[in-house]
């Protein structure tokens, strides 16, 4: 089974910096391209950054360009999103999964809220 968890979330300031972890199982995570997406309260999920299967490749939302980096370490199965100057409009629920899909499974998310 597709196993995917999310980690690190939590309450910073604006202008802070957060790492969230993903750690993936349930098929071959190194043959993947992965995203991270993030859903605020009455929001439709969004796309926030994808790293494709050997991370040479990575493209973000307009909206963190240049403050979001997208790291992944095949050997563990995970990937990494570094937040930095968050602004308030970043809080949200933050998942990991697979760029093409499936999107049957999702993981439980990790809460990122920034605020003062």
């Amino acid at each position: 089974q597709v196993h995917l968890v999310e980690s690190g979330g939590g309450l910073v300031q604006p202008g802070g910096s957060l790492t969230l972890s993903c750690a993936a199982s349930g098929f071959t995570f190194s043959m993947n391209t992965m995203s991270w997406y993030r859903q605020a309260p009455g929001k439709e999920r969004e796309l926030v950054a994808t790293i494709t299967s050997t991370g040479t490749s990575t493209n973000y939302a307009d909206s963190v360009k240049g403050r979001f980096t997208i790291p992944r370490d095949n050997a563990k199965n995970a990937m990494y999103l570094r937040m930095n100057s968050l602004k308030p409009e970043d809080t949200a629920v933050y998942y990991c999964n697979r760029f093409m899909g499936p999107f049957d499974s999702w993981g439980q998310g990790t809460q990122v809220t920034v605020s003062s």
